[in-house]
């Protein structure tokens, strides 16, 4: 069998298909587990005969998840290599940076985990198989409520990622019956929340809306401990990064932090085990799918921009290995639940009121 396929992919110029992602940096792991998902996908659906007999290759490179660094990079793999799909970088900011290229050479990307409401209506070209960062909030804000808190801070990064949490949670807020004390806002490079915190532990608020990036995160829980602050937090999916957990220790316990539900197939399982002798986290996942998601729509409709993206656009019910995946007319991977996770005793754990 092996040599029949090899011998079919010899005769028929392979499938590219481009993918945007951190592989230095900050957020180099996180371009780790995209690889090995996408790599994993990309193994299995070789093995079956590729896409129609054509071999299926990734071509793949560093975007540090920088913006100016994405454009760069995109522009070079559409120019070079006549690129028509590419999973995205794990960022809203680098999917909404690359719009105008996308737009203008009608090349479809498909992020893994941007999840800015800017990019339902940002290009027709774009899709997320995410749920909506808003989604996150407005979670959390019901949570609080149903947990019985009336007055809360919120503490956020002055990136889109932070800021559509921070003024989702806002805006949930008196629906729920919840008082803002304060809001404070950091910019992304930031070491020292001191200043921020000494403000909110002035307001005394029963819970903090926690809602940066893993790095800002560890730190502010380690910095409202030395000011002894006593409120308790709420976070976003970010917090679920197992380098945070790692660093915070003990100061994590007992935070709640929302996440997609993901009930991992089977098969998945197995497969990724095998290859990679761990087991798959959420990026993998996600990345996966992404990846067969392209293939699929290729399949179907050519190897072209146009025609993935209107192959894209039909899919209903596609069982990905993350959930079911059905996008709307925007490009957007709808009904995609979300649960509640906790610290406990060092471990991520399902939350249980």
């Amino acid at each position: 069998m092996a040599n029949v396929l090899k011998s079919m992919f010899a005769q028929k110029e392979p499938i590219k298909i481009g993918h945007l992602t951190p592989l230095s940096g900050e957020y180099a792991y996180f371009g780790e587990w995209e690889k090995e998902g996408a790599d994993l996908a990309v193994e299995m659906l070789n093995k079956k005969g590729g896409i129609n007999t054509q071999r299926v290759v990734i071509l793949r490179d560093d975007d540090r998840m920088d913006p100016a660094l994405s454009k760069a990079v995109l522009d070079r793999l559409i120019d070079t290599e006549n690129i028509q799909a590419v999973i995205g970088s794990p960022s809203s900011d680098i999917a909404l940076a690359v719009v105008p290229i996308i737009d203008k050479n009608k090349t479809v990307m498909l992020s893994t985990l941007a999840g800015s409401v800017k990019i339902s209506t940002a290009s027709r070209y774009l899709f997320r198989i995410y749920p909506q960062t808003a989604q996150e909030g407005e979670h959390l804000a019901v949570f609080a409520r149903q947990s019985g808190y009336k007055t809360a801070a919120i503490i956020y990064a002055n990136k889109i990622y932070g800021l559509e949490l921070a003024k989702s949670v806002k805006r949930k807020a008196p629906e729920c019956d919840i008082e803002i004390l304060a809001m404070e806002g950091y910019r992304p490079e930031t070491v020292d929340f001191k200043e921020q915190l000494s403000r909110i532990k002035e307001k005394n608020p029963e819970v903090i809306f926690l809602l940066g990036y893993p790095r800002d995160m560890g730190l502010i829980l380690e910095q409202a401990r030395d000011l002894q602050i006593k409120s308790n937090y709420l976070a976003p999916d970010a917090f679920g990064d197992p380098t945070l957990l790692a660093s915070a220790g003990r100061l994590a316990e007992g935070v709640v932090y929302v996440m997609p539900e993901i009930n991992f197939s089977p098969e998945f399982i197995k497969n990724f085990k095998k290859k990679y002798k761990k087991e798959p986290n959420l990026f993998n996942a996600l990345t996966y799918d992404a990846l067969n998601l392209l293939a699929l729509a290729i399949k179907r409709g050519g190897n072209n921009g146009e025609a993935i993206k209107d192959e894209l656009l039909k899919i209903k019910d596609y069982e990905g290995v993350s959930g079911i995946i059905t996008f709307d007319e925007y490009g957007d991977a709808i009904d995609r639940p979300l649960e509640l996770k906790t610290i406990k005793e060092g471990r991520e754990v399902n939350y249980r009121q």
